[in-house]
């Protein structure tokens, strides 16, 4: 007797391969099984989405191929696991098989059955091994601090909670405390309890990591905690996934990419710093992690009732953050999240001070304000550490000739080279082409060019020459370091340099948006932004919420331990140079008071139809030249006409992307909005088939590729 078991497989969307292939099997195939199966001349990996034992329709034995063979040892990928990948696909527009096989380990695609059991002895060996005693389901063990007040009441609500919570915490409230305590009740009632703790960026992950370590490995053993994000090797996220997959890896600690693993008994999902933007992928399938981890919680809910298990029985998520995203903070107003505040520091620390640098009364040309450097004088003398935050890495963002206008432009891309003084080099940010920095301007030989604007590496070294004379309590020179994407590239370096830093080591930090969120430096008592106003007045309309977040999350660096802010007599400071004090920005920076900008910033978009008021989506297109990728987007903008719901939908005219050339490869978009987000899906599934056929005619001849962003962060 013959099966025939429907396979998804990778294919993007504009392949135009449909959601599933059809195979033959002589064994009925459970869904959700890995099997390699051929496709074209190549052999590879797939998911059995449902195995019927009659052909479709139309479809007889000589048009299919078998099936080559199964990854026996795996169980199967769960049902709520699929409906999650059917669902993701759905909303963002990506095939089924693309978002399927992304959301598992690279080397799982290549392995054969025989290699794959090979890995699963060795697993099983090892873990017999080395396997400690772990702890019993209802075990009631009490570790960890005394939660403050605000704290159990936050613990209290959130496992009481019906919906998912936003935990909105002033930085240093102790919402990793909370995080800790909701992971272990929830790990001590079920045997078989999974949990997900997801951060926006993997410079985050050692620090938490440790924590979870050190409060979870003496109750669950060793192997309770595995990581996924994409800094491990193949080998090492093949083993944690396996480990999740399998349900011997409790807790699950990672980065986007990790809101798609197999996790069968997950009952609890935190996104700390849920507003950050990393969160939204930015190639192949555009998904927002955060809100698929709403969704997800969900489905996995709405299983343990079906099941008939306890009515108290849910899944439930945390949506973390001291300056939540607007979309979570309009869905708490709405009812539809459950907020929860801890406005107060552990401790009982104060939040820092905002001190107001007006650029136009310091002297011409000044990088850092003099009242600020004596201020970073006076702490580095008294032992406290200093953070400067300047969101531009490299020495200057351009270097150019005065004599004849020359600038460090890149061949590939319309965007300039950035001057990294330290290996003397001109560097794509965007296409990564190199070259040395020349010793005189190409187009008219003079030798004085010169870089133009500052990064970190410029602010490292003026900061160190402006503070020579700087002495430290135990009479050595002040030291400056430096914590960026260049700095930290290196494996291993990004925790010497964290070690550092919190060991006293280094007494100013100089780095980029990396070192002021999630990180708990408990000597850090001044905190400083420089370039400020390059998010005020932006043409994206998010970059005010974006600036308010990033000025607030570094902000909250400083001070964090009032108790040796306390012993040094001195008051946390967060200093920030502006050409525009006046701006209604800083004003409710100054008293902290997020709630009021975000009514301020969620008025002006509801007046504009904007999210989370109204529905974005994006068609984007690659091609060989400008002309094409817009010709493309405009004709499918025109064939649009007739299409459900196309009534509701405002289509833009193709317009650049403001890097338009990136690679020599030529990008524009076209802006689609709608008012209900339901019209806006319907309309996006019923254009799909005509993006396919609008790619053959003769005006997009050109095209590359072209892909919808649903729920775009920038515009």
């Amino acid at each position: 007797m013959a099966f025939w078991p429907s396979v998804v497989v990778a294919t993007p969307a504009h392949s135009g391969v449909g959601a599933s292939l059809t195979y033959r099997s002589e064994l009925s195939l459970a869904p959700g099984s890995l099997v390699r199966v051929p496709l074209g001349a190549r052999e590879v990996l797939g998911v059995v989405w449902e195995c019927p034992a009659e052909p479709p329709e139309g479809l007889t034995e000589a048009q299919t191929k078998a099936v080559a063979g199964v990854l026996e040892g795996l169980p199967p990928l769960n049902a709520r696991w699929r409906q999650l990948v059917r669902f993701a696909a759905q909303y963002y527009q990506r095939s089924l098989g693309e978002v399927s096989l992304a959301a598992l380990p690279p080397p799982l695609r290549d392995l054969n059955s025989v290699q794959l059991a090979r890995r699963l002895k060795k697993r099983e060996k090892q873990q017999a091994a080395g396997a400690p005693q772990a702890l019993a389901a209802g075990t009631s063990t009490d570790i960890g601090p005394d939660l403050s007040d605000e704290q159990r009441e936050a613990l209290q609500a959130l496992e009481a909670a019906q919906a998912p919570v936003l935990l909105y915490g002033a930085t240093g409230s102790g919402k990793t405390e909370v995080y800790l305590q909701a992971t272990q009740h929830v790990l001590q009632a079920q045997a078989d309890a999974q949990v997900l703790v997801m951060v926006p960026e993997i410079n985050l992950t050692p620090q938490l990591e440790a924590r979870f370590r050190e409060r979870f490995e003496p109750l669950f053993g060793a192997g309770a905690l595995v990581c996924l994000h994409s800094g491990m090797t193949p080998a090492q996220r093949l083993a944690s996934w396996l480990a999740a997959h399998t349900g011997q890896a409790r807790i699950v600690l990672g980065t986007r990419m990790a809101v798609l693993a197999s996790l069968p008994g997950l009952r609890l999902i935190v996104v700390d710093e849920e507003h950050d933007p990393s969160y939204k992928s930015q190639e192949g399938a555009r998904y927002s992690a955060r809100d698929l981890a709403v969704y997800r919680a969900k489905v996995e809910t709405e299983a343990l009732l079906a099941e008939g298990g306890d009515p108290a029985a849910r899944c439930r998520v945390v949506l973390g953050s001291a300056t939540p995203s607007l979309e979570s903070w309009h869905a708490a107003d709405q009812g539809r999240y459950l907020r929860l505040s801890m406005p107060a520091r552990i401790g009982g620390g104060a939040l820092p001070r905002l001190r107001l640098v007006d650029m136009n009364h310091q002297p011409k040309g000044a990088v850092l304000a003099p009242p600020l450097v004596a201020a970073m004088a006076e702490r580095i003398a008294r032992g406290e550490q200093c953070m400067v935050l300047l969101n531009r890495r490299g020495y200057a963002p351009v270097l150019a000739c005065h004599d004849c206008g020359w600038k460090s432009a890149c061949p590939h891309c319309s965007a300039f080279r950035v001057f990294h003084k330290l290996d003397r080099t001109l560097r794509c940010h965007h296409c990564g082409f190199t070259e040395r920095v020349p010793r005189a301007c190409p187009e008219c030989g003079n030798l004085d060019i010169a870089p133009i604007g500052k990064g970190t590496e410029q602010l490292e070294e003026q900061l160190a020459s402006l503070l020579a004379d700087v002495k430290r309590p135990d009479g050595g020179p002040a030291r400056v370091a430096r914590m960026d994407a260049d700095s930290t590239r290196l494996k291993g370096s990004l925790e010497q340099q964290l070690a550092t830093m919190h060991s006293g080591e280094v007494d100013v930090l100089v780095g980029t948006q990396m070192i002021a969120k999630g990180h708990d430096f408990r000597r850090i008592t001044l905190v400083a932004g420089i370039n400020a106003d390059s998010g005020l007045f932006a043409s994206d309309y998010r970059a005010p919420e974006r600036l308010f977040a990033l000025l607030m999350q570094a902000g909250g660096r400083a001070g964090r331990d009032a108790a040796f802010v306390s012993s040094q007599g001195s008051e946390s400071e967060l200093w920030v140079q502006t050409w525009t004090p006046q701006h209604p920005l800083f004003a409710a920076l100054r008293r902290h008071d997020f709630p009021a900008f975000a009514a301020q910033q969620l008025g002006e978009r509801e007046s504009a139809g904007m999210p989370p008021f109204g529905h974005q989506a994006l068609l984007r297109a690659d091609a060989r030249t400008q002309q094409a990728a817009q010709a493309y987007l405009n004709a499918a903008a025109q064939a649009a006409e007739g299409l459900p719901h196309r009534d509701e939908i405002t289509l833009y005219p193709a317009v650049p992307l403001t890097i338009q050339r990136v690679a020599n490869v030529e990008r524009a978009q076209l802006l689609v909005e709608a008012v209900s987000r339901a019209a806006l899906q319907r309309f996006l599934s019923a254009w799909q088939p005509v993006l396919l056929e609008c790619r053959s005619l003769p005006q997009a001849r050109g095209l590359v590729r072209f892909a919808v962003d649903v729920d775009p962060l920038a515009i």
